[in-house]
């Protein structure tokens, strides 16, 4: 065991104590280890505790469920063990030494001691562990200067880089994260530069991973203060062509007859950062993956036309009907989470083009009623796409887009159609006309609920019922006509 500084005040809580005692009634040696341990030094609230124990983590848990009346839950397989106690999460394991095959990420286990335990993990700074052993009770326990390389900001592996990432290459993606997550105004964390080369070198390795695991992972680093950082890292190390293609073919200026268009992946990025500032108290998941996603569709669409220079026409259809595809590959949800992050990437240029005076009170209506209730959404998102070097152009840009939300609180406040409800359902056309489900009946709904989008007609069944009875039989005949 390397040379340990005591630490005071990290291990107060009593389930330490409660461990450390059971571990020296069954004769085994037991430590904190990871992230608690780093986060305690950053001053961050953990609600996580992974204990590592020479031994049996399941026999340990076990026994410490039974002092403190906790229920145990037991995973064989991975031979780990877990409890909750008063809302904190702790996790047993044994201590461990692996091996790797090269086609496989899936480590070959063997029962191991703490030094053995500690150089299977990822990072310096999540080798620290805390003794919980009597003699040395919160003693840091640091053979690879984890505590020097966290108060310097570095990322750094305890063994060479290339064994680290070729063994489990969603350490690199971990490496991305942690430099994302851990950053903070006062202080950016890098990664070391022989580890950004090696993950050059192992990009292929990326092959191996699971969808499940990449999107988790990126689903993490979206959730942080700054995530374009960790894009950016994705970028310089060539894993983003691993992880997220389409992303990567944002990248680039072209130039003709000496015009050129703004990079795309930068201006991205600086949308996704905009939105993370703006939902920064309550991150937006899927809110962060619309504006990760909401130009996609650019390369697409590319044209250059010498009137007027590059367009983009058609991106954010393009990039909507490209969604499912992306989250399919990913193996993420294909649910109302998708539909949500579809729905916001096909509006975002809406309501920017909603800022002349001559704009009607319909159009602002159907634009509520495409968006309902994520309206709001769809409004911080069109506000995070404003970027521009130019700062005359932003701020008239800005002026602009406060019109519009002013026209759209107008909107709501004579008629609330975030929650539209056609008065005229299905099941009564058919009643009232005596026919079977078909074509006609859509077009009736639609035709209703276009009068009432668009000002025509109250939204009332009275209203609508009539409409129905005016024109319902003609779209039925013209229907049967054809």
């Amino acid at each position: 065991m390397s040379e340990s500084t005591v630490i005071n005040g990290f291990l107060d809580d009593r389930i330490f104590h409660i461990v450390s005692e059971t571990a020296a009634e069954l004769g085994v040696r037991a430590f904190v280890i990871g992230g608690y341990v780093r986060d305690c030094f950053l001053g961050r609230e953990s609600k996580d505790i992974d204990i590592v124990v020479e031994g049996s983590g399941i026999a340990l848990a076990q026994a410490v469920a039974k002092k403190v009346h906790a229920q145990v839950s037991v995973f064989k397989n991975f031979g780990t063990a877990m409890l909750k106690f008063k809302g904190t999460e702790v996790e047993f394991v044994g201590a461990r030494k692996e091996s790797y095959h090269r086609e496989s990420r899936n480590p070959i286990v063997e029962d191991g001691s703490i030094e053995d335990d500690q150089l299977r993990r990822d990072f310096t700074i999540n080798a620290m562990a805390f003794s919980l052993q009597k003699e040395d009770f919160g003693a840091l326990v640091d053979p690879f200067g984890g505590i020097r390389d966290l108060a310097a900001g570095i990322i750094r592996t305890p063994l060479e880089p290339d064994q680290t990432y070729s063994d489990d290459p969603l350490r690199m993606l971990r490496a991305v994260r942690f430099a994302t997550k851990l950053s903070t105004p006062e202080i950016e964390f890098k990664i070391v530069p022989e580890s950004l080369e090696s993950m050059a070198r192992n990009k292929e390795r990326m092959n191996i991973l699971s969808k499940e695991r990449i999107a988790e992972e990126l689903n993490k680093i979206l959730v942080t203060r700054k995530p374009s950082r960790a894009f950016e890292l994705l970028d310089q190390t060539g894993l983003l062509e691993y992880v997220l293609p389409q992303l990567a073919k944002l990248k680039g200026v072209e130039t003709v007859e000496g015009r050129g268009h703004k990079d795309n992946f930068s201006h991205t990025l600086q949308v996704l950062d905009n939105v993370a500032e703006a939902d920064s108290e309550e991150p937006n998941l899927w809110l962060r993956w619309a504006a990760l996603l909401h130009d996609i569709g650019k390369p697409a669409t590319k044209r250059y036309d010498p009137a007027i220079g590059w367009t983009f026409h058609g991106h954010e259809v393009v990039g909507a009907r490209m969604i499912p595809k992306i989250f399919q590959q990913l193996k993420m949800p294909l649910n109302e989470k998708m539909d949500y992050v579809v729905k916001l990437v096909s509006l975002h240029l809406r309501p920017i083009a909603l800022v002349t005076d001559e704009v009607t009170n319909s159009a602002v209506r159907r634009l509520i009623f495409e968006a309902g209730n994520d309206i709001d959404d769809l409004m911080l998102l069109c506000h995070a796409d404003i970027t521009s070097k130019n700062l005359r152009k932003v701020q008239k840009l800005h002026e602009n887009f406060e019109l519009v939300k002013r026209k759209i609180q107008e909107v709501i406040a004579i008629d609330d159609l975030r929650n539209f409800k056609n008065p005229i359902t299905g099941e009564y056309i058919m009643e009232y006309y005596g026919i079977k489900p078909s074509r006609p009946i859509g077009v009736i709904k639609d035709r209703i609920k276009d009068a009432i989008v668009d000002g025509e007609i109250p939204n009332t069944f009275e209203a609508a019922d009539a409409m129905m009875k005016e024109i319902g039989q003609g779209i039925i005949d013209e229907f049967n006509k054809a």
